[in-house]
């Protein structure tokens, strides 16, 4: 086969990214059980450049972490700084702030999500 009818076999960019992070998400929001209040310190591997502390008392920096691990985190990270009330409360605004494939992917994933984002439209 040549190069040309091969490539149209080839996943987009697009595709790739959406696997990559639906790989990552929880079965269910339930799942995402992570700290509502203080302070916490990313791991290297996800806050690998920049601010690695963040205050989730204070909404810009609760927004930066989440946005951040969202990226950039693994399954497990997801299950341990993310927690489903802060990230559902937030949605609304985040869902703006983070890449249309990792928005796409949370939404198809959890339509409740996407309601959030509606109703506070």
């Amino acid at each position: 086969m040549d190069r040309l009818h091969s490539r149209s076999f080839e996943p987009s960019a697009a595709d790739v990214l959406r696997a990559r992070y639906a790989g990552r998400l929880p079965d269910r929001l339930d799942e995402l059980t992570g700290p509502l209040h203080g302070q916490v310190e990313l791991p290297l591997h996800i806050a690998w450049s920049g601010l690695r502390v963040y205050d989730l008392d204070r909404p810009r920096q609760r927004m930066s972490l989440y946005r951040t691990v969202l990226a950039e985190g693994q399954r497990r990270d997801l299950l341990t700084y993310v927690n489903r009330h802060l990230l559902a409360s937030q949605w609304p605004a985040l869902r703006t702030l983070i890449s249309r494939h990792i928005r796409d992917v949370w939404e198809d994933a959890f339509p409740e999500l996407a309601r959030e984002a509606s109703a506070a439209a």
